[in-house]
């Protein structure tokens, strides 16, 4: 058996949880500790908690731990389910066993970066203070890591993608944890429109802002269709479905302005085009009860030859004319865009309303 033992001071806080801190090596912490980075295997199941290395960021910490006078005051955070003895000694000291006989058993919650830049650094007896953390199991593992990074600058993208994971978090993040979930889902099942296109941390190459598709579901979920439809039976699969028919329609549509383009060469798949298309997909949902890809298409038609998705300007009347480009992902021109379409595709509506209940005027012959 092999183990690692220290000399730590144990904090007063939450009953349910034992909390410590001691000071190691970074080679040490790396022999009980693991870097587990976020990941998905082939079905979409999501593993891991970490972003991915910041290679500058480690190599600016690395260059500052080289040099003679160099501190690190702040803890890395580490967290174990198992695989720890605490003893108490007294006057708040404890004597901390990590058994590593099956390798690392506590993961890195928080300070991965520091971590790995002080283990590449010449500083080898350099010594970090670690935190250590006692869960119950890996759900409250989950949990801490989300509301201890949540507080710290860690991508908002990478928190929100964990969140369908987690049980138990305060209210603020339910609706946002269904948004998450379903954005995953539609860029991982494979009948989703939107497959393999969104940008999360477990697929770097999308291409689409996974925020702008979980503000449309937000916003949805909040004050639009998806409300009544997620309170039916099967009802996250209704949502997805809604989501993926439309904007399948929407690449249908724009085919040019989407295929082959990025956020940098198109506005339509841009966070700002998403988000503003989003109430379109509103509109059509509920006043024209659109559903299916072709039902989408068919209220989208309209707006053909009245963007500026890629190229030429935008007129939204009142002599506000905009280059394409000067679109950007901000809530006075996504509102100011959705409200152009919006207002272009029920001006379609009532004019086709209109054209079906006119009545044909009758020539009739004079006696």
């Amino acid at each position: 058996m092999t183990q690692l033992t220290y000399l730590a001071v144990r904090a007063r806080q939450s009953e349910q949880h034992t909390v410590l801190t001691f000071a190691a090596t970074a080679a040490d912490v790396l022999r009980f500790a693991a870097i587990d980075r976020i990941r998905r295997d082939d079905q979409g199941r999501l593993s891991g908690f970490q972003r991915p290395q910041i290679a500058a960021h480690i190599r600016e910490i690395k260059d500052y731990l080289n040099t003679p006078n160099a501190v690190l005051p702040n803890p890395i955070v580490v967290a174990f389910t198992g695989g720890v003895e605490v003893v108490e000694v007294g006057d708040g000291l404890c004597r901390v066993t990590v058994d590593t006989t099956d390798g690392a058993t506590g993961l890195v919650v928080d300070g991965q970066q520091r971590l790995t830049a002080l283990n590449e650094s010449s500083a080898k007896d350099f010594e970090m203070f670690v935190a250590l953390l006692l869960c119950a199991d890996e759900a409250e593992l989950r949990r801490q890591f989300v509301l201890i990074n949540n507080t710290r600058p860690l991508p908002k993208s990478l928190i929100y993608e964990l969140l369908p994971t987690v049980d138990g978090l305060p209210r603020r993040f339910e609706g946002r944890a269904v948004a998450a979930a379903l954005t995953a889902r539609l860029n991982h099942d494979d009948k989703s429109s939107l497959k393999g296109l969104i940008y999360q941390h477990t697929n770097p190459a999308g291409r689409i802002s996974d925020a702008a598709v979980q503000k449309v579901i937000m916003a949805s979920l909040s004050d639009g269709i998806m409300r009544d439809l997620i309170a039916k039976r099967d009802g996250e699969r209704r949502c997805f479905n809604l989501v993926s028919e439309f904007y399948a329609a929407v690449k249908h549509t724009f085919c040019d302005d989407w295929t082959g383009h990025t956020p940098r060469t198109s506005r339509l798949v841009h966070g700002a085009g998403i988000t503003a298309l989003g109430y379109v997909m509103e509109e059509l949902a509920l006043y024209d009860r659109a559903r299916t890809r072709s039902e989408f298409a068919a209220g989208l038609g309209c707006l053909l030859g009245r963007t500026a998705w890629t190229s030429g300007e935008w007129n939204f009347g009142g002599g506000d004319v905009r280059y394409w480009k000067a679109i950007q992902n901000v809530n006075r021109d996504i509102f100011t865009l959705a409200q152009y379409l919006v207002s272009a595709v029920r001006a379609d509506r009532k004019a086709r309303r209109a054209a079906a209940t006119e009545t044909p005027l009758l020539d009739y012959a004079r006696p």
